[in-house]
């Protein structure tokens, strides 16, 4: 069983905080922190000042069209460049008719209205 840290408390506290302060470790001690941890979670990389490439740079992918990624122009579109793409219109339809029947009221029926008869 790991060792239990002895009991502290901090000064300059109102009247009786001090004691309470004491019973209440004394009534569930402290065990000493764990040596090691291990965790499943990778945490990301921590941006350095000075660490990310600068704007004026030369670019690194030079055979690569500025528009790759972007669903208009040379190169790959959003699909083919692995970039997820938002909720469908039939999607959005279909959450604000929920939200609707939850909560009715008419600017939200006339908003369903206008996004079926334009969009």
């Amino acid at each position: 069983m790991a060792e239990k840290l002895p009991v502290t408390v901090a000064s300059n506290q109102q009247y009786g905080q001090r004691l309470a302060q004491q019973r209440a470790q004394e009534a569930v001690p402290m065990g000493a922190p764990p040596t090691s941890v291990s965790s499943p979670v990778r945490k990301k990389p921590r941006i350095v000042p000075g660490g990310l490439t600068p704007l004026t740079a030369p670019t690194t992918r030079p055979d690569e069209p500025i528009t790759a990624g972007a669903n208009f122009g040379p190169g790959p579109n959003s699909a083919q460049a692995g970039i997820p793409m938002g909720p469908s219109r039939d999607d959005i339809l279909d959450e604000l008719r929920v939200i609707l029947t939850t909560y009715p009221n008419s600017d939200l029926a006339l908003l369903i209205d206008y996004y079926e008869r334009n969009l």
